[in-house]
């Protein structure tokens, strides 16, 4: 059951309520559109879940649409996804065609009458081609654009340049060539999600147990999509180096979201890397899209990891922060603007293993450390970065482009 805004009023207070309130009104009887690949996994739909249901709470008409796409299309977007952070890519003319088709299909079975569009990610980008453009549209890209690779991007660009507006994570995704409007817009949880909402020890407890993880020793987890940008490989490697000194457990939760198909290949090396550490019983493997089991093993923690290459934001970290659990994570693209190194967690170079083990070891040895970065990175969510700011963003960002 979807929430109401006013269930938010005592977590983020009366005067973001009232701003919310205010914006609203100017947007009563407009239509907004969200398009984007997948309806469930992954942060985006993770954020349109709550956001929508907010949106049409205050009086936008907002509706949201997920683009059909076959295996091939989502193959082909999944390596512009790893392109655009910096892979190199095999762009030929079959896959761009595979790509505006996929996209042109969709169109034929969507009519567009809203005042707003606003699109995700680069699955629904050429969408924009394909009709009569009469309201603004808006790209809203989530990944970390900082180092695209050149011969994609100047193939995006052709479709980008219809756009109106751009909102990225992070200020240093900005492109500079683009003529195109760019606002920054962080990413944001939702308290109130199954995912993040406060339960009971018992809750914990009995969640845990079903899923056979045992809470005898320490757990480190990172909760993750099986990912190569999410390093998990490189999370077994600090794992193994930190169990030669202290007794715990790794737990790497994830799954794959409906539009990554290299998903299985990831899980695949993992498998084999944890192979011998999971018949002892050290490394726990899951897979299972369960929130209430992603909340539980946040709050049981002694350690959140996000060991990610590239990240555009990282709402993993978020979650962590918000359950006032310490976080170690890289010090690579949104994370940064999440956590401030020894405040509320700890940053550390993507690749420098030994600093992982040595901050984790620390952690685990220093209980009121962890407590005291738990507290501050409670505060962090609160301030910056829970769906109602989002909400208020976007409602801005729209009645603005509206005018």
């Amino acid at each position: 059951m979807a929430h109401r805004i006013d269930d938010y009023t005592n977590i983020v207070g009366e005067e973001m309520m009232y701003k919310i309130y205010k914006v609203a009104r100017q947007l009563c009887g407009k239509k907004i559109l969200h398009i984007n690949s997948t309806y469930y996994g992954g942060g985006v739909a993770e954020m349109l879940t709550a956001l929508v249901p907010l949106m049409n709470d205050t009086g936008a008409e907002t509706g949201w649409r997920h683009l059909r796409g076959s295996p091939d299309f989502f193959s082909i977007t999944k390596k512009f996804h790893n392109a655009l952070q910096g892979d190199s890519i095999h762009l030929t003319e079959m896959k761009k065609k595979l790509y505006i088709e996929a996209n042109e299909d969709f169109s034929t079975y969507n009519h567009i009458d809203h005042d707003c569009v606003i699109v995700h990610d680069p699955q629904p980008l050429p969408l924009i081609k394909f009709y009569k453009k009469r309201q603004p549209w808006i790209w809203r890209i989530h990944i970390d654009l900082s180092h695209p690779n050149r011969e994609l991007w100047a193939f995006l660009k052709s479709h980008i340049l219809r756009y109106d507006m751009i909102i990225v994570s992070h200020s240093k995704y900005k492109r500079k060539e683009l003529p195109v409007e760019q606002k920054v817009i962080h990413p944001a949880i939702d308290p109130l999600s199954p995912k993040n909402i406060d339960i009971s020890e018992k809750t914990i407890e009995k969640t845990l147990k079903k899923f056979r993880i045992p809470t005898d020793k320490p757990v480190i987890c990172q909760i993750s999509r099986f990912d190569k940008w999410k390093d998990p490989e490189g999370v077994i490697d600090v794992f193994n180096i930190v169990k030669e000194e202290i007794d715990c457990r790794l737990v790497l939760c994830g799954s794959a979201a409906t539009d990554d198909p290299e998903s299985s290949q990831t899980y695949a090396r993992v498998l084999k890397k944890a192979n011998e550490s999971r018949r002892r019983g050290d490394i726990i493997l899951i897979t299972s899209l369960n929130n209430i089991l992603v909340n539980a093993l946040q709050r049981k923690s002694a350690v959140i990891m996000q060991k990610s290459l590239r990240e555009g934001f990282g709402l993993t970290v978020t979650e962590g922060l918000w359950k006032q659990k310490p976080v170690v994570a890289s010090k690579v693209g949104g994370i940064t603007l999440q956590i401030k190194n020894g405040e509320n967690g700890f940053l550390i170079p993507p690749k420098d293993t030994r600093q992982f083990v040595e901050v984790i070891i620390r952690i685990l040895k220093n209980h009121k450390l962890a407590k005291e970065l738990g507290k501050k990175g409670k505060q962090t969510v609160r301030q910056k970065f829970l769906i109602t700011r989002l909400l208020l963003d976007y409602l801005n960002l729209v009645y603005k482009l509206l005018q």
